[in-house]
């Protein structure tokens, strides 16, 4: 009986290796496809993330202008123009890529987001603050709802949400004739933010094969950053428009894409791990067949799902949870939660936490404000520079992506933070220094580029797509849609505090000061991820709830043996 059940597990074991070694021989198609269109709703993030990027820099910006020029008057033509270039950009892509691109101007052009704003729609700085504001507001109550809502109508559906109220958004925005419309579109822009930041790499992860999950998952962020390029292209082609028409196509543009995912999305399965949870296990089967390489690599993921699915909801089978809409998901993961869940949500916050603490966001679109004040006075070198750093940024979270799934998350996490913290300590010695030089030394402006590109990138290797990839592959099955939208929320709220606090903390401290603040801040990422972040490298999304269980286990941890049994 003991040897059968040893030979047993053997072949089971050789099976399992059997199945990731084909996976890691080529990528499905059909899978690539799904990940692909699911990350398409990363550019239209930039719709609303970007426009609160753009449109709350220039808000706080203009007090720093005014103290490096006289005559703050002078600046308002060119105020109007860097409004014009700034919403091109933001329409299209995600806040970070679109932060990329704002950094492109200097700190005149951005200054004139606001002052554009209200001479077209004639709007008080009351308004411009709560337009400003609105979006993160949204974007964290969407994010919060996500879950929720994808556990109740499906992965799928929810991604068509998501595009759907981008669509409604980008119209009402394209079309607003006063304030009140615009805010509607931006709101509805916001719950937008939410939801896609959540669903996209969530669905992604639940459809991948263990092998390749780490570059899919992380495609959002592939988009996101490569959305910068084409968004230079498109400011241009744009740019000889009249003003009276430039800025309605830029929000109109939003729906474009939004319309393409709706398209699209007619081509995806529903994730297969909802179908389960569901008691729709034919279902699942047939997707999990064409997202897998073989019928028998289907057949042992299903096993493994509806084992999980089972022991999620408590019962022997996973065939009668026809009800199942996620309810409890939020008491479980707040009120009573289990050591293990502890460790997962701790982990999963925490991580989204130092991705917005780290400043790169701050960093990029208060660059110019660097180099103006460091004697970089033309507008093409200034552009010039950016241009630099979208490229770096492109290139090293294609990098990231490609080498994701063979050297780890934690390699390339501890790799990144420990980069930034360094180049945001040369950054800040080399700020530190020009500010107190009059002759401001080319090999010094030459340094602090080099080290805001040092930043960008190491960003880019390691919290830029790590942070979604993780965040939606920790949460046990029953937790997962929920328990990421709740990390993700968190995410949202730091994004705002500091964008909202970053030039009135660099006033008091200033910019050099704030860099050095900002290394500590990853010094610290990087010891919360070494201690409290295992490896989920190869291995299937119900066996990464082993990592987060007490070694020795009993009653309640007994669910983390029997995924390795499984």
């Amino acid at each position: 009986m003991d040897a059968n059940e040893m030979e047993s597990q053997q072949q089971k074991a050789a099976g399992e290796d059997d199945f990731r070694l084909t996976s890691t021989a080529g990528l499905n198609k059909f899978t690539l496809l799904c990940a692909l269109l699911a990350s398409t709703n990363s550019i239209l993030l930039g719709y609303g993330e970007s426009r609160f990027q753009f449109v709350s820099l220039p808000t706080t910006t203009i007090c720093l202008t005014l103290k490096l020029s006289k005559s703050h008057d002078l600046l308002m033509p060119v105020s109007c123009i860097g409004f014009f270039f700034g919403q091109i950009s933001g329409l299209l892509f995600e806040g970070e890529l679109l932060c990329l691109f704002i950094s492109c101007a200097d700190i005149g052009v951005m200054s004139g987001a606001v002052l554009f704003i209200k001479e077209n729609l004639k709007m008080t700085s009351v308004q411009v603050e709560i337009l400003v504001g609105s979006l993160n507001v949204l974007s964290l109550v969407g994010s919060l709802a996500s879950g929720k809502t994808s556990d109740y109508i499906g992965r799928r559906y929810t991604i068509v949400l998501a595009a759907a109220t981008f669509f409604v958004g980008a119209l009402l925005m394209g079309f607003a004739p006063s304030f009140p419309l615009l805010l509607a579109g931006r709101i509805v822009a916001g719950i937008g933010v939410g939801y896609s930041l959540m669903i996209a790499p969530l669905y992604t992860a639940e459809i991948s094969p263990a092998m390749k999950r780490g570059f899919l998952t992380s495609l959002p962020e592939v988009f996101i950053v490569s959305g910068i390029l084409l968004g230079y292209i498109v400011n241009f082609s744009l740019s000889g428009l009249p003003q009276n028409l430039n800025w309605r196509l830029m929000l109109g543009l939003a729906a474009v894409p939004a319309i393409a995912i709706g398209i699209g999305v007619t081509a995806m399965p529903e994730s297969p791990r909802w179908l389960v949870m569901k008691g729709r296990t034919h279902e699942a089967k047939r997707v999990l067949i064409k997202v897998s390489d073989t019928v028998q690599e289907a057949e042992f993921r299903l096993s493994e799902i509806t084992k999980a699915a089972a022991m999620d909801l408590g019962e022997a089978t996973s065939s009668n949870h026809s009800d199942w809409r996620g309810q409890g998901v939020w008491k479980e993961l707040l009120l009573n939660p289990s050591k293990p869940v502890c460790r997962i949500i701790i982990a999963a916050i925490g991580i989204n936490f130092f991705m917005q603490a780290s400043g790169n966001d701050a960093v990029i679109y208060y660059c110019p404000e660097v180099f103006k004040d460091a004697g970089i006075q033309d507008k093409r070198q200034l552009f010039g520079v950016n241009v630099i750093m979208g490229v770096a940024k492109a290139t090293f979270v294609l990098i990231s992506a490609v080498y994701l799934d063979r050297f780890g998350r934690r390699p390339l996490l501890l790799l990144g933070s420990i980069g930034m913290a360094v180049s945001l300590a040369v950054l800040g010695m080399g700020s530190k220094f020009l500010q107190h030089s009059e002759t401001k030394p080319l090999w010094a402006i030459i340094v602090c580029i080099i080290a805001v590109c040092a930043d960008v990138s190491f960003f880019s290797i390691g919290l830029g797509p790590i942070t979604w990839v993780y965040s939606s592959e920790i949460f046990p099955l029953r937790l997962r849609a929920q328990g990421t939208g709740l990390a993700i929320s968190v995410n949202r709220l730091v994004s705002g505090v500091m964008s909202m606090t970053f030039l009135t903390i660099s006033e008091k401290i200033t910019f050099g000061g704030m860099f050095f603040v900002l290394s500590g801040i990853m010094v610290v990422a990087t010891l919360f991820f070494y201690f409290f972040l295992p490896e989920t490298k190869n291995k299937s999304l119900e066996e990464v709830w082993a990592l987060f269980e007490d070694k020795d286990t009993t009653g309640d941890d007994q669910r983390g043996m029997q995924m390795r049994e499984m």
